[in-house]
């Protein structure tokens, strides 16, 4: 895949560097900012189809990451946001993503694992980090129809297309789920593919809802 340009939004230099040094070759850093007024006047010239944005920033209005994203809502077509922080409290996670987020994780990911998460988010997967897609799913909620669960749906599934759906749909990663299941990732990635084709879906991000809606989180 070709590299995929990022503006890293960081108000701490010594952390921004240590991410320019932990991606890899899937990811060209092309911008940097410190602060919420720097952030949306970089995202503006440079217009990258990836922000990696922590959540609480100096300047602005002191709305931090979020007001970045609001500020910039109408690049939210070509350049998609990916919040990056120390902090996996509900209400940072819920407040970028309703800003407009596509996804949050937390700075204890790996270089390569935040570069696989550039990549995904660039083609228009949303990534979370483990056990963070439930604070999202549980602040829009699911209706009532969503959670009635036709018993021949997880029927379809064997028990470990169920225990790689299960990680997957919570934000794990391919190579997460690998090491969590003791199997290979191209094995993950077959049960993936097994479990999209007989739920009949099409993203990670479908597999999340329904798996939200079901109650199997």
């Amino acid at each position: 895949m070709s590299p995929v340009d990022v503006v890293l939004v960081d108000d701490h230099l010594m952390f921004r560097t240590g991410v320019r040094a932990s991606l890899d070759d899937r990811v060209n850093v092309v911008g940097e900012a410190a602060s919420v007024d720097d952030a949306v006047r970089v995202v503006r010239e440079l217009r990258p189809p990836v922000v990696l944005l922590d959540v609480h920033l100096p300047g602005g209005d002191g709305g931090g990451g979020a007001e970045v994203i609001r500020t910039c809502a109408d690049l939210l077509g070509e350049t998609r946001f990916l919040a990056l922080s120390v902090s996996d409290a509900a209400e940072d996670v819920v407040a970028v993503i309703r800003a407009g987020a596509r996804g949050y994780v937390t700075k204890a990911i790996s270089g390569p694992d935040l570069s696989d998460a550039v990549q995904r988010v660039a083609s228009g997967d949303a990534v979370f980090s483990p056990r963070l897609a439930g604070f999202v799913l549980d602040s829009f909620g699911t209706s009532a129809g969503d959670v009635a669960i036709a018993d021949d749906e997880m029927d379809r599934l064997s028990a470990r297309e169920r225990e790689v759906m299960r990680l997957i749909a919570r934000g794990y990663s391919y190579r997460e789920v690998a090491g969590e299941l003791f199997i290979s990732i191209k094995t993950v990635e077959t049960h993936v593919s097994a479990v999209l084709r007989k739920l009949q879906l099409s993203s990670r991000h479908e597999l999340t809802r329904w798996a939200a809606a079901r109650r199997l989180l």
